[in-house]
């Protein structure tokens, strides 16, 4: 019997790709005798190279060589030449239909994802607005899989061994985690702003966190230019806290460091998705978007969701919607002290 060789494609966003790592990881323990090639931007090779031996990395490049037309054609021409036996398409944009059609014109096996459009559309109508929670992304790639006759049990717990990753791997100035001490992780920003709480108060919240464990360091996640010099003004005041992110020299390094936090205080965003593929508990902050959009992390609960019960919520699948009251209620309401809460379960 000849090999079996999948492709897997999702391009974008960060969190969208993270959310395939349990499936894929799964899918590489339960079938070790099928290849597994994960089609995606250069970002996501440090969450895929090393997961399973069965599992490889193809990295595509709409900005150079696979741009428009043309390179989409000469990028099908380099995958034909991997003689896949199935295509998972996990995204269904253009660029993945013309690929899913010319593997279908070569008689490959193909399947796409089912984003349920219609159920999401509900979510954020104004008016007769029908809160069911939706399929999770995970869910979603799981049944392409199975519709390609790939069943998978999800089984997933970290990228990482149960001790985290190797400290020693990043610079010394991070230091090793002291026994008794908390590593406490904020990721404050989103690409949006419906899913970003606002700095001045996520400034209390990292000042109430100072005073309330002097012991404890908080880690700052975010690489943004706007985003950087908030985290310098956090570390200037508090000694406490580094700039992970200015720490890491990668993502590989990121990621390490979250495997080693006691909780994870994040938005709606990819950090909240990394921080679940390393086993981190996630305190997670949730304004025009929903949990029953379908999106929270992996193995997260809806507990450890901060939000509030407005009749407007959620007005937005991805947080890219102006709110239509003008007020941003859905993040301004919230207090510090409701998500101090929140992270101090997580520290007893």
């Amino acid at each position: 019997m000849s090999q079996q060789h999948l492709l897997i494609m999702r391009f974008s966003a960060m969190g969208d790709v993270a959310m395939l790592v349990p499936v894929v990881k799964s899918l590489a323990c339960q079938y070790p005798n099928l290849h597994v090639t994960v089609l995606s931007r250069g970002f996501a090779r440090a969450l895929f190279a090393n997961l399973a031996p069965n599992v490889s990395f193809m990295e595509v490049d709409f900005k150079g060589d696979d741009r428009g037309i043309g390179g989409l054609s000469h990028l099908y021409s380099r995958l034909r030449a991997k003689h896949f036996t199935a295509v998972a398409d996990m995204h269904a944009v253009l660029r993945s239909h013309y690929l899913r059609a010319r593997f279908m014109i070569d008689r490959v096996p193909v399947a796409h994802i089912d984003k349920h459009r219609s159920g999401r559309r509900q979510l954020v109508a104004r008016n007769h607005k029908n809160l069911v929670q939706q399929p999770s992304p995970f869910e979603n790639y799981a049944d392409v899989l199975r519709r390609l006759g790939y069943p998978v049990q999800m089984q997933f717990t970290s990228i990482f061994p149960p001790q985290g990753g190797d400290l020693s791997l990043l610079p010394t100035s991070v230091g090793e985690k002291q026994k008794g001490s908390h590593w406490i992780g904020i990721a404050p920003f989103a690409a949006h702003k419906g899913k970003i709480y606002p700095t001045e108060q996520m400034g209390k919240v990292v000042d109430m966190l100072c005073q309330r464990h002097p012991k404890a360091r908080i880690l700052l996640f975010g690489r943004g230019k706007d985003e950087t010099p908030v985290l310098e003004n956090w570390c200037s005041k508090h000694t406490q806290c580094i700039d992970a992110s200015q720490t890491a020299a990668s993502l590989v390094q990121e990621l390490i460091l979250m495997s080693h936090l006691d909780v994870m205080l994040s938005m709606d965003s990819a950090n909240m998705h990394f921080a679940s593929l390393v086993g981190t508990p996630v305190v997670s902050v949730w304004g025009a978007t929903h949990p029953m959009a379908g999106f929270m992390g992996w193995g997260q609960r809806t507990d450890d969701a901060v939000q509030l019960p407005l009749t407007c919520r959620p007005c937005s699948i991805y947080g890219n919607k102006p709110c239509h009251l003008g007020t941003w209620e859905c993040m301004n309401g919230i207090t510090p002290e409701v998500i101090i809460e929140k992270v101090e379960k997580h520290l007893k």
